[in-house]
């Protein structure tokens, strides 16, 4: 069974996850191919995915189907999550590694010696700005309205 919506959607995914490498170039002029495996940043492959997908729905079975609506509330819900819940969490991952500089700071006269053995920090990009998640979005409807075009051909 061939998906093409499938297929797009993930292929949009992976083009948004390889356009964070140019673009962090782009911003910082710093060359870091592991931005490929980061979540947050621009564009958002969250967005790119599920809008890629909503296009190619819309386009091959109509709006008027209950696919199409699927794809966009699920889709809406996903980009919703993107940009709020998990850029909260990310915001909140900051303050939590601060903790251990401000911890280190009140106990510089603590005259007891202790071992401190530092974890790894938590990660702190998980979610995204707006604007990524727009730039994600606009990404995606590209792709999933080229990869209409191509498939019809097919």
């Amino acid at each position: 069974m061939n998906n093409n919506g499938l297929m797009i959607a993930l292929s949009s995914i992976g083009l948004a996850q390889g356009l964070k490498i140019p673009v962090h170039y782009y911003n910082t002029g710093e060359w870091r191919p592991s931005k490929f495996f980061v979540t947050g940043g621009m564009p958002s492959s969250h967005s790119a995915g599920v809008s890629s997908l909503s296009t190619y729905i819309a386009l091959d079975k109509g709006v008027g189907t209950i696919d199409f609506a699927l794809s966009v509330v699920f889709g809406l819900i996903v980009m919703y999550d993107a940009q709020g819940i998990r850029r909260q969490t990310g915001e909140l991952t900051l303050k939590v590694n601060d903790l251990d500089e401000l911890i280190d700071k009140i106990h510089e006269d603590d005259p007891v010696a202790y071992v401190e053995k530092s974890p790894d920090p938590l990660k702190e990009v998980l979610g995204h700005k707006p604007g990524e998640v727009v730039g994600g979005a606009l990404l995606g409807a590209l792709i999933g309205w080229a990869g209409y075009q191509v498939s019809k051909k097919w």
